[in-house]
C-alpha cells in the first residue's frame, strides 16, 4: 500500500527493514514499491556505481526485445520468468501476448510483496494464460511442478533469468541450476540470461551491495558467464553487452556492463 504522497507503507508479514533485490531494482527503475531500507541501499549503489541505473533500464529493454523476438519470430509460446521482481509496464506477459495472444507465462519469485502484487496485476489475454509461483528459483523441482499447472513442459519453454543468477555465488552451482531446468524441457526450449560482468567497478559495487544488508549479488568474469551457454545454440548476435543485443535504436553512450544472451536447446 502507499500513502497520499505515493510512499509505500508497511505490509503485514514483510520485512521492510532489510533491503530486497526486487525492491531495490524497483527503486532504480523509478518505481514506488520499495521502502526506506531499499532506497538507502539503492541510492548508495547509484552514487558508487552510477551505471547501475542504465543497467536496470537496459535489462528491461533487453527483456522486451528478447521476449518479442521469441514470441513473434521464434515461435515460442511459453515463458518461465524466474526471479521476475515487481510487476512493471511491459512485463513478460504483455510483450509476449502482444506478439502472440496464446502465449502462456509463469512468473516465479520469493518476495511476499511480489506475491501481493502478482495476484492483482499479472493478468492475461483470454487466449493465453499467466500464473505466479511463490517459490525460491533455486528449488527447480518445486518450480517446475507448480509451473506445469499452466505450462506444457513437453513443449518448448523459454527460461528467463535476468539480473538474477548473480545471487547464486558459486558458478558451478549456478551452471547446475540452469541444467536442472533445461534438462527437464524439450529441444527447442530457450535460455534468456543476463547478469553484470566482473570489472573493478562492478566488483566494488557488489561488495557494497552485500554490506548494505541485501542478499549478495556477484559479478562474474565474462568468460565464466559465457560457459552458461555451453551445449546450447546462441541466437545472433550471441553473447555480449545487452545494449548490443538486437537494438531497436542506435546506441547512445557506451554499452552497459550487463552481458547476456538468448540460446536454444538442441
Amino acid at each position: 500500500m502507499t500513502d497520499e504522497q505515493g510512499i509505500r507503507t508497511p505490509v503485514d508479514g514483510i520485512d521492510t527493514g532489510t533491503p530486497h533485490s526486487a525492491r531495490v531494482w524497483n527503486y532504480w527503475l523509478g518505481g514506488k514499491d520499495n521502502y526506506d531500507a531499499d532506497r538507502r541501499l539503492g541510492a548508495t549503489m547509484e552514487e558508487l556505481y552510477p551505471q547501475i541505473i542504465d543497467i536496470a533500464r537496459a535489462s528491461r529493454a533487453f527483456q522486451a526485445r528478447a521476449v518479442r523476438y521469441l514470441a513473434g519470430e521464434a515461435g515460442i509460446r511459453q515463458f518461465l520468468d524466474l526471479g521476475t521482481g515487481l510487476p512493471t509496464a511491459n512485463a513478460t506477459h504483455e510483450i509476449a501476448q502482444d506478439a502472440e495472444p496464446t502465449a502462456r507465462i509463469v512468473y516465479v519469485d520469493n518476495d511476499p510483496i511480489v506475491l501481493a502484487h502478482a495476484r492483482a496485476l499479472l493478468t492475461s489475454r483470454p487466449e493465453g494464460a499467466t500464473d505466479y509461483v511463490h517459490a525460491d528459483l533455486t528449488d527447480a523441482k518445486t518450480v517446475l511442478r507448480e509451473a506445469a499447472r499452466t505450462l506444457d513442459l513437453d513443449k518448448p519453454v523459454a527460461v528467463m533469468l535476468l539480473s538474477t543468477l548473480g545471487h547464486v555465488a558459486d558458478s558451478g552451482e549456478a551452471a547446475a541450476l540452469l541444467r536442472s531446468y533445461l534438462d527437464e524441457l524439450p529441444a527447442g526450449s530457450c535460455l534468456m540470461l543476463c547478469d553484470t560482468i566482473g570489472t573493478p567497478e562492478t566488483e566494488a559495487a557488489s561488495e557494497e551491495y552485500a554490506t548494505g544488508g541485501a542478499m549478495p549479488y556477484i559479478s562474474r568474469p565474462q568468460e565464466i558467464m559465457a560457459t552458461f551457454a555451453d551445449g546450447l545454440d546462441l541466437v545472433e548476435p550471441g553473447f555480449g553487452s545487452i545494449s548490443l543485443w538486437r537494438p531497436e535504436e542506435p546506441l547512445v553512450g557506451e554499452p552497459v556492463d550487463q552481458w547476456g544472451f538468448v540460446a536454444v536447446k538442441r
